[in-house]
């Protein structure tokens, strides 16, 4: 089976939210192995770091089309949330800060998510 199928069919079987969720979890999991690992571990962490840039910059994007459904309050604080990932992840990367923040972030959305997913 192609990727392309594969997901394609991940898609059709999974709910929005619980592809978020999972996406989060992943992408917090990398974040939480970074900071564990050697400070000079600089590719390690720089992948980490990139990835949930890039997830944050994709919320960031959605949320800045006309077509998302979300409150506009939500939608202006999720691209908000994504600028401030964006500095810190920066920061991180220089070594001038730490990735727990990024983590707990990370955290309170899945926390959001799987409160969403159950109501």
């Amino acid at each position: 089976m192609s990727l392309r199928a594969y997901q394609q069919i991940a898609t059709s079987a999974e709910a929005p939210r619980d592809i978020e969720y999972r996406l989060f979890g992943e992408v917090t999991r990398g974040l939480m192995d970074a900071a564990a690992g050697s400070r000079d571990d600089i590719q390690g962490r720089m992948a980490a770091l990139d990835r949930n840039r890039k997830l944050w910059s994709a919320l960031a994007t959605d949320c800045s089309s006309s077509a998302n459904r979300l409150p506009p309050e939500l939608r202006a604080s999720i691209i908000s949330l994504s600028l401030w990932v964006a500095r810190h992840s920066s920061a991180v990367m220089r070594k001038e800060e730490e990735f727990e923040p990024l983590i707990e972030i990370n955290r309170a959305i899945m926390q959001g998510l799987s409160q969403r997913a159950v109501a």
